[in-house]
């Protein structure tokens, strides 16, 4: 399992935000916090069950309440992706 870059996290974020807003992607801010974003907790539970499909690995039930924006949450994904590389 490779690991993903904060860079690569963002952009997947800010893609994937900005599908389900049906917005450009260059209108999703990464320091704008989740729940100013107009996402439901369905449509915010769809996005984690996304990232962990491509990610390769599991989330807590409470990761973007911990990490609540795209530059927040890019670099912990990053962090636990490398911990989770360097231990396969």
């Amino acid at each position: 399992m490779a690991a993903v870059t904060a860079d690569e996290a963002e952009t997947w974020l800010i893609e994937k935000i900005a599908h389900r807003l049906g917005v450009d992607p260059s209108e999703v801010s990464r320091e704008v916090y989740f729940d100013e974003l107009d996402l439901d907790s369905t449509e915010a539970l769809i996005l984690a069950g996304e990232l962990e499909n491509w990610l390769g690995f599991e989330l807590s039930t409470t990761t973007l309440w911990y990490h609540p924006t795209v530059k927040d949450l890019a670099a912990y994904l990053a962090e636990e992706s490398t911990q989770r590389a360097a231990a396969a």
